[in-house]
């Protein structure tokens, strides 16, 4: 096999994205889009003539190695099921599921097939440069993520905690190598009857402490990283692809902050492209299972956390 054949399930805002990708790539071979809706199959067979519009993965799947799926969350767990039980390789946009129990349900599925979810923010290439600095770091820290954006309407089937801030938590995950030991949130339902604005505190196994604030109904567009300690102060402004460093150490140009900025990278192209090299070269997924299966069982806590007003183990 030198090409995934591929089906894109869902032609969507994010799934016409997918979609571009999947075509354009040597590794793959988009075979089809599954796309129930009326208005999304005109919309997928004007854009890619050629390529077949189907209502339902049933109709393609002796014909495709895996599946791209970006549809709403409260669909994941079934089309992931249904993919793996046809043994079937699984590109699954974030969250893997909408609850653990789901995702721990998927686990008796997985047989020998590659399962990789979409946290792409995993993709910046500014973490090539701040993991090494932050590894240097001796002491705590105290680290602050926020993402915050004006009301869009979209993935309104969940709250903000599954929508936009598992994106963090799993920053969090991966930047700091610290499983989180307790959390505590607030937030506030303002647009919808989920949460739309949730600030949690997590409290690391290595003792930093990471504060998530995100935000679907906010004045501005904000998507930041900052990192406190005794070495100085790591900011990463993820909208503008800025990172700047202060410390308590002069520079060689007698300055105490440097700012520099790095290169703006294609998230979705990369993600699918490790996705099928991953299937050809019989890699590990970008994003695994586990690590999927974790955010979502943080995530989870999180919401329990709002729900009870209470610090939680985790």
């Amino acid at each position: 096999m030198n090409k995934v054949k591929v089906a894109v399930v869902g032609y969507g805002h994010l799934g016409k994205w997918h979609t571009q990708k999947a075509a354009q790539l040597d590794n793959s071979e988009l075979v089809a889009i599954v796309e129930p809706s009326t208005k999304g199959k005109e919309n997928a067979s004007e854009n890619h003539p050629g390529i077949r519009v189907v209502n339902s993965l049933s109709e393609v799947m002796d014909e495709i190695d895996a599946a791209v799926i970006v549809t709403p969350t409260s669909t994941h767990f079934e089309l992931t099921k249904e993919l793996l039980e046809n043994n079937k390789h699984v590109f699954c946009e974030k969250p893997l599921c909408s609850s653990i129990e789901e995702a721990n349900s998927l686990e008796n599925y997985l047989g020998e097939s590659i399962v990789q979810v979409g946290h792409s923010e995993r993709c910046h290439q500014v973490w090539e440069t701040l993991i090494p600095e932050i590894n240097k770091i001796k002491g705590k820290k105290t680290i602050k993520i926020d993402r915050f954006a004006s009301f869009k309407g979209r993935a309104t089937d969940v709250d903000v905690v599954s929508d936009l801030m598992i994106h963090d938590i799993d920053l969090m995950l991966y930047l700091f190598n610290a499983n989180p030991i307790s959390v505590h949130s607030i937030g506030h339902k303002i647009r919808t009857n989920k949460w739309d604005h949730v600030t949690s505190h997590f409290i690391l196994e290595n003792g930093d402490e990471v504060f998530i604030t995100s935000g679907r109904n906010h004045v501005h567009e904000v998507r930041s990283l900052e990192v406190m300690s005794e070495n100085g102060c790591h900011y990463v402004d993820l909208f503008r692809n800025k990172f700047v460093y202060g410390t308590n150490e002069m520079f060689e140009d007698e300055s105490f902050v440097r700012e520099s900025s790095y290169e703006k990278r294609d998230h979705l192209l990369l993600e699918q492209e490790r996705f099928y090299d991953s299937i050809l070269n019989k890699k590990p997924a970008m994003v695994t299972f586990d690590e999927g299966r974790n955010a979502v069982r943080i995530v989870s806590k999180v919401l329990e956390s709002l729900d009870s007003n209470e610090t939680l183990k985790l």
